[in-house]
This record gives C-alpha cells, sequence and structure tokens, in this order.
C-alpha cells in the first residue's frame, strides 16, 4: 500500500468567507414594532425561513461563485471600488471657458430653513 491511496488531500483555506444569508420573514404587527424599535427580534423554534440569497458577508459576492476560492475582501477591496486604480481611465478635466469668456457670480442658495423650503432646494418631489 502507498500513502497516496490511504491519504487524502485536503485544501485548507487561509481566508475563509463569512457566509450570511438574505431572508425574509413574515411576521405580524407587534413583532414588526419590536424588530423595528431594537433592529432585532425572536423567531419560533423550527420556524422555515426562506432565503432569497446566499452571500460572504465581507467581499459581497455569491456562494456559488466564490465557494471554493478564498476570501477577496481579506486581501484587499479593489473587487468592491472597480479594480486596480492605476489601470482605470481618469476623469475628464472640466472643461476651460472659451477664451475672452467672462465669468459672472451667480446667486447662492439656501439648503437650510424656511427659505430653502419655499425655493423648493429641501422639499421632496411630488
Amino acid at each position: 500500500m502507498t500513502d497516496e491511496s490511504t491519504s487524502r488531500s485536503t485544501t485548507v483555506k487561509k481566508r475563509p468567507h463569512k457566509w450570511v444569508v438574505a431572508a425574509e420573514i413574515r411576521v405580524d404587527e407587534s413583532v414588526a414594532r419590536v424588530a423595528d424599535f431594537r433592529g432585532s427580534f425572536k423567531t419560533k423554534v423550527e420556524q422555515r425561513i426562506d432565503a432569497l440569497d446566499t452571500y460572504c458577508k465581507n467581499c459581497r459576492r455569491p456562494f456559488a461563485d466564490v465557494s471554493g476560492y478564498d476570501c477577496e475582501a481579506l486581501v484587499d477591496n479593489r473587487h468592491l471600488i472597480g479594480g486596480d486604480q492605476s489601470v482605470r481611465a481618469k476623469r475628464k478635466p472640466t472643461p476651460t471657458p472659451p477664451p475672452g469668456a467672462k465669468l459672472v457670480k451667480g446667486g447662492t442658495y439656501s439648503r437650510y430653513g424656511l427659505k430653502a423650503y419655499v425655493a423648493g432646494v429641501s422639499r421632496p418631489h411630488m
């Protein structure tokens, strides 16, 4: 007998995922009131909960896509910000006014208080 036949190769993940499940739970009004106030609530024993999505809490990737790989969020957060910043296209500079143009200072708007409400700045659109 050889060692290869008796030993199993197990790969240990150096950076494991932290799996979470997004779920919907139907509750009555009193439980909803407690959950809204406290931010948590207790469920019934052996209550079946429908899972909407299963993903890693750190890297925000679905279980099916990354279950066999290490968690990228424990290395850096490039996957959340659109990749490597040095490779991405830079922002376009603000346009410069044409030669000979004269800038005229505009008015200022209050974003707070009654003046902002009357001007429609802080009022919700209907």
